[in-house]
């Protein structure tokens, strides 16, 4: 089994090309901050958590091979600003990136105003970004147990997208509160929605699940209506990409919709995500930048044409649900009830 979509080698990081599951387990080794921000921007690897940590893997690539190339110190700082600014352009919704990028940028900065030797702060770097890739495994499996405390029987879940170990440093948000919850007896069963237009839902979440033994069903996006119309959901459970400082949570496109109906059936519906994911500085959601993809993305699937190449398409990559549909969001923290601004401000800063 898998345990984490990234792994960082002496000179070079693996990442798990997830487009190739699950019928191909393929790993594309990246040698420079470049090679890995493409595999972000490219879906090779996704979900919040997991696109921070490459973020940081992929700097500290950038200084060790600046190291290696015997760059001038003179010139150090403006290309590792150009270099952080290549990476804060891969996807732009998610938070996670640019909480990353600042975390490696006030390692590397930081020292260099210090006086320390370029060699020394490429291996501060380095176990910097190796920190945070363990520090999100432990937190996710934090989140996980939190969540499972707010579960006092057996519990069908519902979830969208991938926010398991495949998004993250491994175990997952929302994917590791559905672990916690099997692991002590508390789960039925997972509906899990195929999240058109990547299917991450379909290709991801279903074969994660499967390989925990997690007993899992798959369904189309436009299937959830009936699910909650026939009593099949007691709760929904996704990730985040970024939550606004009232609780406005950015999340895959569709997830606003099972909010909704989340709400109109009187099932709960909660938002798994870490502190990093948070952004104190974007008041509401609708402040939220949001990523639009490719047309290619939705008249294609696999490489085959399914719509007219010419048609009119958008292709929001993330939607907003606002915090009053919002249960409880579920961090390594604890959990907020009903979250508001003043309710995660204390939750956040303590």
């Amino acid at each position: 089994m898998i345990e984490s979509p990234i792994e960082w080698r002496e000179n070079s990081v693996d990442v798990l090309d997830q487009l190739k599951l699950p019928n191909e387990e393929i790993w594309v080794n990246c040698g420079t901050h470049e090679q890995v921000g493409e595999t972000i921007s490219n879906m090779l690897i996704r979900g919040a958590p997991a696109i921070g940590i490459a973020a940081a893997y992929g700097l500290a690539l950038f200084v060790k091979n600046y190291v290696l190339n015997k760059g001038s110190r003179d010139k150090f700082k403006t290309a590792f600003d150009e270099a952080s600014d290549y990476m804060a352009k891969t996807r732009p919704t998610a938070v996670n990136l640019f909480w990353a990028i600042d975390r490696i940028k006030s390692v590397a900065i930081g020292q260099f105003d210090m006086g320390i030797k370029l060699n020394k702060i490429a291996a501060n770097v380095v176990t910097e970004a190796i920190f945070i890739h363990k520090d999100d495994l432990a937190r996710c499996k934090q989140i996980g147990e939190y969540g499972a405390r707010m579960v006092s029987k057996p519990t069908t879940f519902l979830t969208h997208c991938n926010a398991g170990l495949l998004a993250t440093g491994g175990y997952g948000t929302a994917l590791g509160v559905i672990r916690s919850c099997h692991k002590k007896g508390l789960l039925k069963q997972v509906y899990a929605s195929e999240t058109r237009p990547y299917l991450q839902g379909a290709r991801l979440t279903s074969w994660e699940l499967m390989q925990d033994k997690i007993p899992t069903t798959l369904i189309t996006d436009n299937m959830a209506g009936y699910m909650f119309s026939q009593g099949k959901i007691d709760a929904v459970v996704v990730g985040a990409d970024r939550i606004a400082a009232n609780g406005d949570v950015a999340n895959k496109i569709g997830t606003y919709t099972l909010a909704v109906l989340a709400d109109f059936h009187g099932v709960p519906f909660y938002v798994a995500a870490p502190i990093s994911t948070f952004d104190l500085e974007c008041s509401y959601g609708s402040d939220i930048k949001i990523e639009q993809r490719s047309k290619e993305e939705l008249v294609n699937i696999y490489g085959k044409q399914i719509a007219p190449i010419d048609v009119q398409v958008e292709n929001p990559a993330f939607d907003v649900t606002p915090n009053n549909l919002v249960s409880a969001i579920i961090t390594e923290l604890g959990v907020i009830d009903r979250p508001n601004e003043e309710k995660i401000v204390e939750h956040v800063k303590g």
